[in-house]
């Protein structure tokens, strides 16, 4: 048997354990970030066998096992280049990294070339997945912002290893001309991002809706309704008090009751029979659910007064069913 099969045959053995690694720091990964406030995506894969042996092969590794490290792999995609930083510490503070991070933005020298910028770091997964030998799985980490992810992904399926030969010169150069594009997007939506946060009565409903988003984020990855999402937190937002650290406060409250948050998701959420057969507790599939179940463990006769002003009643006793409380 070659070094390559050998080492194919244990990554397939082991491939289970690697998913359920990158998984679990996948799901640490998006617990700190919605506790830092960090908006991004959080992406997890294990490697699969035809990559793994492709790249085996293909680099010529004596040791494949132990060369290929990106047999799990993590994405974390920010919305501009102003949270890749916080990002790459977030990662530092919540993991123990193998060697520095590979940060390519400011590399001596590429001032006057249009590049991918790479910015990766490879940790040892989170949990207690262990290997055959007793090691627990390294994980290799991406961050991007949405613009680089887009490129990178289009960029990949059209250069990388095509199966009529090189890529045309012209066709590479204007791909990489695209990095300038990208460049002056990130930064575009960077200076929008901060601009709203100048603007007290939009960014007071759109940073409680995004810090809900990132908490919902670590309890299932369901789409959901942005428009009805906006009107609803709009109404919420008039039982908070202006003075109140209120993302901490949702934060605090999702670490301590997660387990009775998961039993409403599992028993109301988007992936009930509540919701899929029956079409009831449309608002348990929303992120905003996280901020209702907090005001009704907190200020429930405010939220009912509040709400019943605006928005329908059945609407908010679903909820308080879904939540085991009662008016």
């Amino acid at each position: 048997m070659s070094v390559t099969e050998a080492a194919l045959e244990r990554f397939l053995r082991e491939r289970p354990r690697i998913k359920t690694a990158a998984e679990l720091t996948a799901a640490r990964i998006r617990r700190r970030a919605a506790r830092a406030r960090i908006s991004c995506e959080v992406i997890c894969r294990a490697k699969e066998p035809g990559s793994f042996r492709l790249k085996a092969e293909h680099k010529e590794y004596q040791d494949p096992w132990r060369q290929i490290t990106d047999k799990a792999g993590i994405r974390i995609i920010v919305q501009h280049q102003g949270l890749l930083d916080p990002a790459l510490d977030l990662v530092k503070d919540s993991l123990t990294l193998v060697g520095e991070p590979e940060d390519g933005r400011n590399a001596p020298g590429s001032e006057d070339r249009l590049q991918y910028p790479r910015l990766h770091a490879q940790v040892v997964a989170w949990g207690d997945q262990l290997s055959d030998d007793g090691q627990p799985y390294e994980c290799e980490i991406q961050i991007r912002t949405e613009a680089t992810d887009l490129w990178a992904r289009m960029s990949h399926k059209l250069m990388y290893k095509p199966a009529s030969g090189a890529v045309p010169s012209d066709v590479r150069r204007s791909l990489y001309r695209l990095i300038a594009l990208v460049e002056l997007y990130d930064l575009e939506v960077q200076r929008g991002v901060e601009a709203l946060a100048d603007h007290p009565d939009i960014a007071r409903s759109n940073q409680l809706l995004d810090q809900a988003e990132l908490i919902f984020g670590t309890f299932t990855d369901h789409d959901y309704r942005r428009d009805l999402s906006e009107e609803v937190v709009d109404v919420l937002a008039k039982t908070i008090p202006e003075h109140v650290d209120y993302a901490d406060q949702l934060g605090r409250f999702a670490d301590e009751r997660r387990l009775d948050l998961e039993r409403a998701y599992r028993d109301y959420g988007p992936a009930s029979d509540h919701f899929l057969r029956h079409g009831r507790y449309l608002l348990a599939s929303q992120p905003e659910s996280l901020i209702i179940f907090e005001r009704l463990s907190s200020a429930k006769l405010l939220l009912q007064g509040t709400w019943l002003d605006e928005l329908p009643d059945s609407m908010l006793r679903d909820m308080a069913d879904a939540w085991g409380v009662s008016f």
